[in-house]
């Protein structure tokens, strides 16, 4: 490689963050298609130094510049006062799905289950493209699909569409079987044209169809690297890297138009010319492409996402793909599993309860001026997050005022409590939460106001984390032996089960808001009020309409300096009884905000609930 100056990356860096800030005022000129850092090529060979180098539609002789609205490139750039070499070469490009070829009934255009990179794939509306590779969301921990955005949504998709496999144009039936899940995320812009999707209908194989090898790292080509692809049309296909840090302007007509999207530039491998007929064509979109090994071999590390191609004038064909590296921080994948599920259950812990989690809203309880003052706050804010739930704790009564929780029991996972201990709240003072001295030397048990069982759901660090969390003295309250073990038979601690056995709930989803009832004429032990009362609000989706059911448990802890315990009950109630205990205004029918929602609740009187077949549902 030739260099301006006696270290070549130090040039090609100097190129690049030229092009990143001047890249894109060159592409308002309607004749340059694309600049990137290549070599120059002398007699359609690239024999020359490396470069700037700017493909244009038509290259004109300068006595037709003016007539064709555009102008003269630079034949030299001067960049930190070093001369850069430019070079123009006439080059057009495509996405890789206008035109799609007739499909071939084989393993590439079929419904594939397990689904595999390398198939067909697109949005409804959207011929065809291919799936690229199975990642994992940073934000869930789960295997999501990766592919173009003009493959998974188009310029008529929006987030949360269906996604299906074959795409449109390889099975247009209709069949229900051919979705896999829905759109999650998506990216046109200079980073890329890139989405990733869910793979809730589908069993997933990693590994990419007809190269065998599952993407484990993600690595940035360089010029004259090695790389192969596995699409939808033409199937598995070798390249060279002819340039890199390439932004080029894409028509994606429909209302998007023209588009600057960032990548590298390829060119077929003379050495597989024998063994393929074309580089790339249309439904080879969202494909990925690996680096090969020194020895030839197709490597674990993934370079980049097929988005376009095009003919030029020296009649061989070139291949866009975009960085996978700038994917993936844009749409918020990783190739590991373990680092994608302990980012997970980070972000889990720190959004906390989702008031957005049913197909309607469930807010969590309004304070009164008074129950804010009394408030614990972390950073402020009288609500603390933790992995699936969230609380507010009360300063002066050292238990939490309320809970909000979400069950999701498509993903429970049976976590072990195994050497689990208990734990304060590192980010509250001490004195505002009920430790360990309250239960020694007693018959108190701990008790989870949020369900362990209910917090333990999704990847598996995110469900170990709530596990965890859940074990966090905030979240505990004094409470009898049988009180929160459903394992005993008490009617409260089997209120989520029964309702996920009675009732066909709208994704598996529940939210759930409980907490003790705090009394003035509370008994007082070890220098703490405790509650004898509890309530809990199970919100559900069935039809799409949101629903409610409330409960009470009441507790006798009159012989607690005698450790007699009395039984204790539970009550079928309505949210008015506990607004009128508490104080917490809850969201429901009764209020403008849950009707909007649909929300229904029944006002009935308080009914004693001897087993979970009394309940409602």
């Amino acid at each position: 490689m030739t260099s301006t100056t006696d270290d070549p990356g130090t040039d090609i860096d100097r190129m690049r963050q030229w092009i990143r800030r001047w890249g894109r005022l060159h592409l308002e000129d309607e004749n340059v298609t694309s600049l990137g850092i290549g070599h120059k090529e002398i007699g359609g060979r690239r024999t020359g130094p490396v470069c700037i180098q700017f493909t244009v539609r038509r290259k004109l002789d300068p006595a037709e510049l003016e007539s064709a609205a555009t102008r003269a490139l630079p034949e030299v750039i001067a960049i930190d006062a070093v001369e850069v070499p430019t070079d123009v070469v006439e080059r057009s490009f495509v996405p890789a799905y206008e035109v799609v070829p007739e499909a071939i009934d084989d393993e590439r255009t079929r419904r594939a289950d397990p689904l595999r990179p390398g198939v067909s794939v697109s949005h409804p509306t959207v011929s065809a493209g291919t799936a690229g590779a199975i990642v994992h969301d940073r934000r869930t921990g789960d295997p999501v699909l990766l592919s173009n955005w003009h493959v998974l949504q188009g310029p008529d998709g929006s987030i949360g569409d269906e996604v299906l496999q074959p795409g449109t144009h390889d099975d247009n039936s209709g069949d229900p079987r051919n979705v896999v899940g829905r759109l999650l995320r998506s990216h046109l812009g200079v980073a890329g044209d890139g989405a990733i999707a869910s793979l809730d209908r589908r069993e997933s194989d990693p590994s990419i169809l007809g190269l065998d090898v599952v993407p484990e790292e993600i690595g940035d080509p360089e010029l004259g690297d090695r790389v192969v692809k596995s699409g939808r049309t033409t199937g598995v296909t070798h390249g060279l890297v002819s340039r890199i840090h390439t932004i080029v302007s894409l028509d994606y007509d429909d209302g998007k138009g023209e588009q600057s999207i960032g990548g590298f530039e390829i060119e077929p491998d003379p050495r597989r010319s024998d063994e393929q007929v074309s580089l790339s064509d249309g439904g080879d979109s969202g494909a990925v492409w690996m680096l090969k090994a020194g020895n030839g071999r197709t490597s674990t590390v993934m370079g980049g996402l097929h988005f376009a191609g095009a003919d030029s004038a020296d009649g061989q064909e070139r291949a866009l793909a975009n960085y996978a590296s700038s994917l993936r921080d844009r749409l918020g994948f990783s190739l590991s599993p373990a680092t994608a599920e302990a980012e997970a259950a980070a972000q889990a812990s720190a959004r906390g309860y989702d008031p957005d989690f049913l197909a309607h809203p469930v807010a969590v309880p309004e304070l009164t001026p008074e129950h804010r003052k009394d408030a614990a706050e972390v950073d402020g804010d009288p609500l603390v997050p933790y992995t699936h739930f969230s609380l507010v704790q009360s300063s002066s009564r050292r238990f939490a005022r309320f809970v909000a929780w979400n069950i999701d029991g498509g993903r429970l996972q049976r976590i072990s409590r195994e050497g689990q201990g208990f734990t304060l709240d590192d980010r509250l003072p001490d004195e505002v939460q009920a430790g360990e001295d309250l239960y020694r030397g007693n018959d108190l048990d701990r008790g989870h106001l949020a369900r362990r069982a209910d917090l333990t759901w999704g990847p598996t660090a995110e469900a170990q984390q709530a596990n965890r969390d859940s074990f966090t003295f905030t979240n505990i309250a004094p409470q009898m032996a049988q009180f929160n073990q459903s394992g005993r038979g008490g009617v409260w601690g089997e209120v989520e089960n029964s309702l996920f056995e009675q009732v066909e709930v709208q994704q598996l989803r529940v939210s759930v808001i409980g907490g003790p009832v705090f009394d003035e004429n509370d008994r007082e032990y070890r220098g703490m009020q405790l509650p004898s009362t509890y309530y809990k609000a199970v919100y559900y989706v069935v039809e799409d309409e949101l629903r409610v059911q409330s409960f009470l448990l009441t507790q006798d802890l009159h012989g607690l300096e005698r450790l007699d315990f009395s039984a204790f009950s539970t009550y079928l109630v309505s949210l008015d009884e506990i607004t009128e205990r508490t104080g917490l205004t809850f969201a429901s029918a009764d209020d403008e905000r849950s009707a909007r929602a649909g929300a229904r609740t029944e006002a009935a009187p308080p009914s004693l609930l001897e087993s979970t077949e009394q309940i409602p549902w």
